[in-house]
């Protein structure tokens, strides 16, 4: 219980997110050599992964970790008031490239948004793929296991 509130302080802290949770479906796992994940189900019926990692992660390792773990992301959560930081720092990145030249379109920033720093790292997760969350090991095939059963798939409201 007393992680369960220092983990929704720390979403809180970090991205503004006020969470309730419910369950943790996955305690903090290793999700790569040096990125840990915890899954949570809040009151609301959301599910989140919250990732950090000892080295430097980038949306692109997001979400690409997210993938290996068999989930669905419907939405990275930008840091704490700042709404707009993946394509600001996107821009900036684009701009360090092409000094010249202006955005025109939200396309020529695709590419650099998986450039953008994101440790810790908070995912809206929409599925669980198949049931299953996976985790790290090295020792198994394929270098993931499963962590957690959890039958998962967020309904759209009509």
């Amino acid at each position: 219980m007393h992680d369960e509130r220092a983990l929704a302080a720390l979403i809180d802290d970090q991205f503004g997110l006020t969470v309730k949770i419910q369950s943790v479906v996955l305690p903090m796992s290793d999700v790569s050599r040096t990125a840990q994940a915890t899954v949570v189900l809040d009151r609301t019926g959301e599910l989140l992964a919250y990732i950090t990692a000892r080295a430097i992660m980038t949306l692109g390792d997001v979400k690409r970790l997210v993938r290996r773990m068999g989930l669905r992301p419907e939405r990275f959560v930008p840091p704490k008031h700042q709404p707009n930081y993946f394509d600001d720092v996107a821009t900036e990145k684009f701009q360090a490239v092409f000094p010249g030249m202006k955005v025109t379109s939200p396309d020529d920033l695709i590419y650099y948004r998986t450039l953008v720093p994101y440790n810790p790292a908070l995912v809206v997760i929409s599925e669980v793929k198949r049931g299953e969350i996976y985790q790290f090991d090295p020792d198994a095939r394929g270098g993931y296991r499963v962590g957690a059963r959890l039958h998962y798939k967020r309904s759209e409201a009509i």
